[in-house]
């Protein structure tokens, strides 16, 4: 699968309304290599792994807001912005496993005052050595199941370069428009690149 959108993954993200109930149940998706792909929420013991991870998938591809060495947050950092967001009702990091090997990751966090809590946006990634294989797609619609399931969430946004067509292609299928476009968002190699500000509305 392609590496995909600009989101903003570490949004600020507070305790708020909690739920004492797991918020979304693992998912077991059968992909069109055969493989078995397991999603499921992160937790602050998968902290460690996502470091890595993220690490790994900045030397991947130049869709990402930041690059290799640029993502420094601490494991005790990242265990807390994890347990942070398994308490929210409006936030979700959901992780994709082929086996013990992380594979994907997508991460949303709705606004935290009253009048902007019904929408957010959400980044999403896939390794290098596993693009085109559907787990994109397979995290996408997950996600969105859990949003629609939630009778909170109404809007989904998301960033993505005006170059990635494989990415806008994909969201576009899955029903999301676009809605703008901002100029010069990312500098990358001396090179200036636009984005597309995309959306879903959840009805």
């Amino acid at each position: 699968m392609r590496r995909k959108p600009t989101g903003c993954r570490h949004a600020a993200v507070r305790q708020g309304k909690g739920n004492s109930m797991q918020k979304f149940q693992p998912r077991r998706i059968r992909l069109k290599t055969g493989e078995e792909l397991v999603i499921r929420e992160a937790t602050p013991q998968d902290a460690a792994g996502l470091l890595d991870y993220v690490e790994a998938i900045s030397g991947e591809s130049d869709n990402l807001t930041f690059g290799p060495g640029e993502f420094d947050l601490t494991l005790a950092q990242e265990q807390e912005y994890l347990a942070a967001v398994q308490k929210r009702s409006t936030a979700i990091y959901l992780v994709g496993f082929l086996g013990d090997e992380l594979v994907a990751s997508l991460s949303f966090t709705a606004g935290l005052r009253k009048r902007m809590s019904h929408a957010g946006e959400f980044g999403m990634s896939v390794r290098k050595s596993h693009w085109n294989k559907g787990i994109g797609a397979a995290m996408l619609g997950a996600f969105l199941h859990w949003c629609r399931s939630t009778g909170e969430i109404r809007k989904v946004n998301l960033r993505v370069r005006v170059d990635n067509q494989p990415a806008i292609h994909l969201y576009e299928k899955f029903g999301f428009r676009q809605e703008g476009r901002r100029s010069r968002e990312f500098h990358i190699n001396g090179e200036f690149v636009d984005i597309f500000f995309m959306g879903l509305e959840i009805d």
